[in-house]
């Protein structure tokens, strides 16, 4: 007899057959009961309170594992808020008003309608940068999957050809991946927490346009991660200097003492998809130099 060449766990069913002879199982009473199904097919037992950990750890490692098995070796994350129209809406979303306050508020998001098309120039040039020697492929565009600045992010990257990620959340309200999303890359997070550090594990820059409470979450919790050392520095760039500068007082944290001169030097202000390329691009440049 020849002698079997394959590894020892080969001799072994894989898991996704012994699922389908599972199903095939004749039925009883035990067979029917929920205890005798396979773990890793009830889902009753997978979303017990008791199997948390477990569900962090499967959310941790399933987008992982694609993304590595897509050649993704670094992204270029952008951050901004569902709200802001595109350019082509801005009017409708005034003509919509039926007061001062929600033709005030329109005509403030109206005003924020270029930066839709900022962060769709900004994937375009992102989606241009050349895979390595490896054929791993750098500055990925990842959004978090959603509409507005999201969509413009992955939509850029979709007119050059290029293939983008979307990190959707579950939300109580009815939501869905923009269509630019490529839909391998589109994944759905339970835990704003595995979410937030998969937008990160990958990062080589972050651009951040006007937001609301989600943007300002993932804002500043990257910079608490470089301002304390937990990661090391990237270029951050902030789109919108006005409307930054309006929202948050950045310069009165310095003098209340809660924050150092130094840690503003974290993030630059930009307005255009250009300014931000270059700032990224020279970040880079610069270490390459000091090497």
């Amino acid at each position: 007899m020849a002698e079997d060449k394959q590894p020892h766990r080969s001799r072994f069913h894989k898991a996704k057959d012994d699922a389908q002879f599972a199903r095939q199982a004749t039925t009883t009473p035990q067979t029917a009961h929920p205890a005798y199904r396979l773990a890793f097919q009830d889902n009753d037992f997978l979303l017990r309170e008791d199997l948390r950990p477990v569900r962090f750890q499967l959310e941790l490692l399933k987008p992982e594992l694609l993304l590595d098995e897509a050649g993704i070796e670094s992204t270029l994350v952008v951050y901004g808020s569902a709200r802001i129209p595109e350019p082509g809406e801005a009017d409708a979303l005034e003509a919509a008003a039926t007061d001062d306050v929600t033709r005030n508020i329109a005509r403030r998001l109206k005003a924020k309608a270029r930066y839709y098309d900022e962060a769709r120039a900004l994937a375009r040039l992102a989606s241009q940068y050349p895979c390595d020697d490896k054929g791993c492929r750098h500055f990925v565009v990842c959004s978090g999957g959603g509409p507005s600045i999201m969509e413009a992010a992955n939509r850029g990257a979709a007119d050059e050809g290029r293939e983008s990620i979307g990190l959707n959340i579950v939300l109580p309200h009815e939501q869905a991946p923009n269509r630019y999303v490529t839909p391998s890359l589109s994944f759905q997070f339970h835990y704003f927490a595995l979410r937030k550090m998969h937008f990160l594990l990958r990062a080589r820059a972050v651009c951040v346009f006007p937001g609301g409470f989600g943007t300002f979450d993932e804002m500043f919790e990257l910079l608490t991660l470089i301002q304390t050392g937990k990661i090391k520095p990237i270029p951050i760039v902030l789109f919108g200097k006005e409307f930054w500068h309006r929202v948050v007082n950045f310069e009165a944290l310095v003098e209340e003492g809660v924050v150092s001169a130094r840690d503003l030097d974290l993030f630059q202000f930009v307005e255009t998809a250009g300014e931000a390329w270059k700032i990224i691009t020279d970040f880079y440049a610069n270490i390459e130099q000091q090497r």
